[in-house]
């Protein structure tokens, strides 16, 4: 096979793509972690932490969307799931270690688990990009955006420790779901109905934190 033969075409221009609804709703979640990294650094975590689970509704939606649309070609799913695991980088990877660097104060101390959430986001999507889901209901190791998930819930109870000890039990925290990340434990791929309940828990956590916010 020529080498003009094996390799896509490059007629289609890159924001050709953009207007791709699942994508609009990857760069929609994109938007939000964004947010969440801008708010961490600003130390307001309640808004980071909305933002943040924003990301996770957004990066469900995407996929969902795009298995309802028919007749996209194999350029627009092959964009897509490039699109999407590196916005997965950003919002399980990059966003978390910020918020874990700035709650920390940006000590020195954070700097290692800091690298552990983007070195695991990293190795992760990069074994699901070849390898993919063991069937398809079942990923091998716990999926990046389920720490989101718990890590939002967690952090409702950030008032009853003094900062010191709760930036230690999110240390932990992270390095335990890192583990999880990486290991060979299988887990359900949470789909269907599970997207629903997940919009119900966004919804009510940017409540309980915007609450928090206006207090």
């Amino acid at each position: 096979m020529s080498t003009s033969q094996s390799k896509p075409s490059h007629q289609t221009g890159m924001l050709w793509f953009a207007k791709d609804l699942p994508n609009i709703c990857s760069l929609a979640g994109l938007l939000c972690a964004l947010l969440g990294i801008y708010f961490a650094v600003l130390k307001n975590f309640p808004a980071a932490i909305i933002g943040m689970i924003w990301a996770v509704l957004f990066d469900w939606g995407d996929g969902i969307i795009a298995r309802k649309i028919e007749g996209r070609t194999d350029e627009q799913k092959n964009f897509g799931a490039q699109l999407d695991s590196i916005i997965d980088m950003v919002s399980f990877g990059i966003c978390p270690a910020v918020f874990l660097l700035s709650y920390g104060g940006f000590s020195a101390w954070f700097l290692p688990g800091a690298f552990v959430i983007v070195a695991t986001g990293a190795i992760r999507l990069s074994y699901f990009n070849i390898f993919g889901l063991v069937d398809s209901t079942t990923y091998k190791g716990l999926a990046l955006d389920n720490n989101i998930i718990v890590f939002a819930f967690v952090f409702l109870f950030e008032s009853l420790f003094s900062t010191a000890t709760f930036s230690i039990i999110l240390y932990m925290m992270f390095m335990t779901m890192a583990g999880f990340n990486l290991s060979p434990l299988r887990t359900p791929k949470f789909a269907g109905k599970w997207f629903y309940v997940l919009m119900v828990y966004t919804v009510a956590l940017t409540i309980i934190y915007g609450w928090i916010l206006s207090a």
